[in-house]
């Protein structure tokens, strides 16, 4: 009698659970990679973006130091002012010259000067390539250190008041509709002091007014940093 030979089928052919389990592993090892691939898109076009933004704020800021220094060059001496291309600051440093002692009131020089400074100042921040990059014009009242920190906060705040109030009424009602909005006036009493070369605050130069412009890069710039920092 001829024996009959039952072949065994293989291991995976008898279970049908063995395909579908590698068929799922398959799928969501595909799935994974085209995630991944996604989220290193996203990474790399935030990247992009980033670097346009520093690029554009470094381009903006080093042509707006320019054009301050080429527009004010004969009459810095004169007016005893420095411009700060780090902070694009126009520094009035002479106290002498801006209020008397504990007053907030401007003195005649200091309200010739700003009357000379304040229009030209702002025809050049209004030109179309600046005006829509800038985020605040701020004026800042600075005391040295001597007296009370909470009454110097109050005198530098009056005076920057005062110094606001002076240049917006030496504007046109085209400017002033934008300066209204783009300028803040900003006592900070003697928390920022100029430090001398020994390394001990220079009170003269501390006592001083200045003319700040903080970029919508410089915004975004610190948003950046903060989500890094996360």
């Amino acid at each position: 009698m001829r024996k009959i030979k039952i072949a065994k089928s293989d291991e995976n052919d008898s279970n049908p659970f063995s395909q579908s389990t590698g068929d799922l592993m398959a799928s969501l090892l595909f799935i994974f990679i085209l995630l991944l691939s996604s989220l290193m898109l996203q990474v790399k076009k935030q990247e992009d973006s980033d670097r346009a933004i520093t690029k554009n704020y470094a381009k903006i800021k080093n042509q707006l130091y320019i054009d301050l220094e080429h527009e004010f060059k004969d009459s810095l001496k004169v007016w005893n002012a420095v411009i700060d291309s780090t902070e694009l600051a126009v520094r009035f440093q002479e106290p002498s010259t801006l209020f008397d002692y504990n007053k907030a009131d401007l003195k005649p020089r200091f309200a010739a000067i700003l009357r000379d400074f304040f229009p030209r100042y702002m025809a050049l921040l209004s030109k179309p390539q600046y005006k829509d990059n800038i985020e605040e014009i701020r004026i800042e009242g600075h005391t040295d250190s001597s007296g009370g920190y909470i009454y110097n906060m109050e005198l530098s705040q009056d005076r920057t008041r005062s110094v606001l109030a002076f240049c917006l009424n030496q504007i046109t009602r085209k400017d002033f509709e934008w300066a209204k909005y783009a300028i803040t006036a900003n006592g900070l009493s003697s928390s920022h002091p100029i430090i001398g070369r020994d390394g001990k605050e220079d009170a003269d130069r501390s006592r001083r007014v200045e003319f700040k412009i903080r970029t919508n890069a410089e915004k975004q710039l610190e948003e950046i940093a903060i989500k890094r920092g996360k």
